[in-house]
């Protein structure tokens, strides 16, 4: 018989009868909507499994109805990873539709589902990721991959598009939240996207076409117009005197040829500078050394050298100091402190080395009493602050004046007592 036609009363309908009718009114597919948790697969991070939400599906044209959380036992990882894939397999052989895992290869691709006509059909839900010797599924190993059906306008993301889709299938790409269509042999936009890199025979330029304005018309011109920078030629510039004579002027040092190479000094002094009494300002507690000798009476000062050669006064006094604040230091650290005796390396300008000096040794210093250790440009240990090593023995001494002070009352008190 060429034509079939069915069901009808007193007739005989077969499974792959009814499956071929109702595949024709629904895909294969979860239904439900894309945001529901229809057979939605997760982890708990915890174990080896995942678990599987109740739902509601059909298979080639067979529903199957699940009405409680399934949990499913993922494979031990091995030492490679591996992809594993949760499905639903309808198998007509056995009339059931059952939740199963298609285990990969450790390396390999995701494991592909079996789709047949009329035998086992399997239907993706999620895939998971099954990492180099893990004891646990992890929330980020999961990946949905529902395919959903419902309604006659699907949705779907680029990996769960309908697999054996019809001219026109029209859905919703959340993936890329653009309407498209199967077009026989891709998923097209719905509607085009235009950009102006698309767009054929536009022009590369758009020169104003002829045009004038109004000087009423016109915002923001000047009430006065004076004369831009320009030039005149020479021979149009009239009254022009027929000598130059030089005007006051300079010439840059480069511009200078057969200039000396070196420059001897001539015969000279240095009245003024460091001469003794000389003074130059007090800004910032500066005055100018000299070779005063120490006596009679007067303010004197400690001079210091900074790191690029200014001389400057030590002062003291609170006007010249801000955010004051105590300091820890401990007479250990004090104590601690190695007097040596060293020679002093030879240089060019002094070729036999100053011998027995006595002092500290910076880098031994910073180890416990940084606080008087200065450093040079480079960042380099180079010197101490001996004017501070007074202040650090301040400690120290209140320390033992404390010590003495309790042991003085002890033996009062074992005096008292005896």
């Amino acid at each position: 018989m060429a034509i079939t036609s069915y069901p009808f009363d007193g007739q005989t309908v077969t499974e792959s009868q009814f499956s071929q009718l109702f595949r024709e009114a629904a895909d294969s597919g979860v239904a439900s909507s894309s945001t529901a948790s229809s057979f939605s697969v997760s982890a708990d991070g915890a174990t080896m499994t995942v678990k599987v939400q109740p739902g509601f599906a059909i298979l080639r044209g067979h529903a199957v109805l699940s009405t409680a959380v399934e949990t499913l036992t993922i494979a031990t990882a091995g030492t490679s990873a591996r992809s594993d894939r949760v499905v639903l397999r309808l198998d007509p052989a056995a009339n059931s539709i059952v939740l199963a895992v298609l285990q990969g290869v450790a390396g390999g691709a995701i494991p592909s589902p079996t789709q047949t006509d009329t035998g086992v059909y399997e239907l993706p839900l999620a895939t998971i990721t099954v990492g180099a010797n893990i004891t646990a599924i992890t929330t980020a190993a999961v990946d949905k991959e529902r395919v959903f059906v419902g309604n006659t306008v699907g949705a779907w993301t680029n990996r769960t598009r309908p697999t054996t889709p019809r001219f026109g299938k029209l859905g919703l790409n959340y993936d890329t939240d653009t309407w498209e269509f199967w077009d026989g042999a891709a998923w097209a936009p719905l509607v085009a996207s235009v950009s102006w890199s698309s767009l054929t025979g536009r022009p590369n330029t758009f020169p104003p076409s002829s045009h004038s304005h109004a000087w009423d018309d016109l915002t923001g011109r000047p009430s006065t117009m004076p004369p831009t920078a320009h030039k005149h030629a020479w021979g149009d510039v009239t009254g022009t005197p027929s000598a130059y004579p030089p005007e006051t002027h300079s010439h840059t040092w480069s511009s200078i040829t057969s200039k000396p190479s070196t420059f001897p000094p001539s015969g000279h002094s240095h009245s003024g500078y460091l001469e003794a009494g000389d003074t130059i300002s007090w800004a910032n507690g500066s005055k100018k050394p000299h070779s005063n000798s120490a006596s009679g009476s007067g303010t004197w000062y400690a001079v210091w050298v900074e790191g690029d050669g200014t001389f400057c006064r030590n002062t003291s006094s609170i006007r010249y100091k801000e955010n004051v604040r105590d300091i820890e230091i401990r007479p250990a650290d004090v104590l601690a402190l190695r007097p040596r005796v060293y020679d002093r390396k030879p240089t060019e300008e002094k070729p036999e080395a100053r011998r027995d000096e006595f002092g500290l040794i910076a880098e031994e210093v910073a180890e416990t009493l940084p606080e008087i250790v200065t450093y040079d440009e480079e960042g380099r240990i180079d010197a101490l602050r001996y004017d501070l090593l007074g202040v650090a023995l301040v400690p120290v001494v209140q320390d033992q004046a404390a010590r003495i002070a309790r042991l003085e009352a002890r033996i009062e008190e074992l005096a008292r007592a005896s």
